[in-house]
């Protein structure tokens, strides 16, 4: 041997040696086996079979522990996945709660800025309703509603639209109905929705 050794490398070589040497103590080689089963009055031709079936088991508590241990894997990974789209569902509802309306108004095709509190159902117009969100969720799309009521309470459209990939916090969005001569003269009310949950409303007058 050439290369020299630290005195931790040789107490390590002397700790191996002395593990080997008690294992080869403690195996048994075909004759010893073959004396032995002599001496308890068994087959030694069995021998053979015996140590293939001992083989096949060593190697089945093998895969068995190796199964196990991907099983487990496997069970770490779904918990982790599941915990994940659970944090992921909470931060998209934590978002969505945070979406409010800070202005909304009524115009026509013609925005002029203003807020129209009367409209003339003989102009048979396209009314709009102008709503300014804050808070919303940048990179997102929303699911809006809007909901247009008549005067006796019923509802004489809905509007269903998803707006675009939202870019900034303060987002304007709007929808639209038709007020023509056959719609009910009176005071009018138009809601808008993100999901179950009302975002504004306000009302106008047709007359």
């Amino acid at each position: 041997m050439k290369d020299k050794l630290t005195d931790e490398q040789l107490a390590q070589i002397v700790t191996e040696v002395d593990q080997l040497a008690r294992q080869r103590e403690a195996e048994l080689d075909r004759k010893q086996v073959e004396e032995i089963l002599t001496e308890l009055n068994l087959p030694i031709d069995l021998l053979d079979e015996a140590v293939i079936q001992l083989r096949r088991r060593e190697a089945m508590a093998v895969q068995k522990r190796r199964n196990r241990w991907i099983g487990v894997g496997v069970a770490l990974a779904i918990v982790a996945s599941i915990a994940a789209t659970t944090i992921f569902i909470q931060n998209q509802q934590q978002a969505l709660a945070k979406v409010s309306a800070s202005q909304s108004r009524i115009t026509l095709t013609q925005d002029d800025g203003g807020n129209l509190s009367t409209v003339d159902r003989q102009s048979n117009s396209r009314v709009y309703y102008r709503v300014t969100l804050q808070q919303a969720p940048v990179g997102r799309k929303l699911d809006l509603q809007c909901n247009w009521i008549d005067p006796s309470g019923q509802i004489a459209r809905q509007n269903r639209y998803q707006t675009r990939n939202i870019d900034r916090e303060v987002w304007p969005t709007r929808c639209r109905y038709q007020i023509g001569s056959a719609s009910p003269a009176g005071t009018w009310k138009v809601e808008m929705y993100l999901g179950d949950r009302l975002l504004d409303s306000t009302t106008f007058e047709v007359r």
